[in-house]
């Protein structure tokens, strides 16, 4: 689902906070989220990008989609329809894709999810994804062939890495992340 905060216009910034759209129906919007890379379109397939409710009379024939993102996470998504020259080369939507992930480390600040999973070593993330799946402290020890004693160690850590409060909250925050 995707909502529109602000649109920024030559007249300023203007508030959209009523907009809120199923991205599925917005083919362009929705393959630049999922890819995470900057898409174009215009002339007919940009008609065929559009929802059908969204087509009438207007000067707007191109769109670009530009996804923020912070390491696999996407947490939005800049469309425009105003530009000075187009179609954009792949050199172009390249360096819009690069936009955007800078876009996305500015907005998430030092704790961009790229950061976490670096601070997490691979057996701490083995066993928050085994928490995540339902496992308890016992069937992880013995199908790691660890001790319940190693496998607490490594949620204890990871939990403290991550600044998360307990378990649920370690968790939800790798959700939140991409990681889980």
């Amino acid at each position: 689902m995707a909502e529109g905060i602000i649109s920024l216009q030559s007249t300023g910034m203007v508030y959209l906070g009523e907009i809120r759209e199923d991205i599925r129906s917005y083919p362009i919007i929705f393959s630049a989220i999922r890819e995470r890379q900057a898409k174009f379109c215009t002339g007919l397939d940009y008609l065929k990008q559009m929802s059908t409710k969204d087509i009438m009379p207007s000067t707007i024939h191109s769109m670009l989609v530009v996804p923020i993102c912070c390491g696999p996470v996407v947490v939005g998504y800049i469309c425009s329809s105003d530009f000075e020259s187009e179609p954009f080369d792949e050199h172009s939507l390249s360096s819009f894709t690069l936009y955007g992930k800078q876009v996305g480390k500015i907005m998430l600040g030092a704790t961009g999810a790229e950061n976490h999973q670096q601070l997490l070593s691979k057996r701490e993330l083995e066993v928050m994804r085994r928490i995540a799946w339902g496992e308890n402290t016992k069937e992880m020890a013995d199908s790691m062939e660890i001790s319940e004693f190693t496998v607490k160690q490594y949620v204890k850590s990871a939990i403290k890495k991550l600044g998360a409060q307990n378990r649920s909250h370690a968790i939800g925050e790798l959700y939140r992340r991409g990681f889980i």
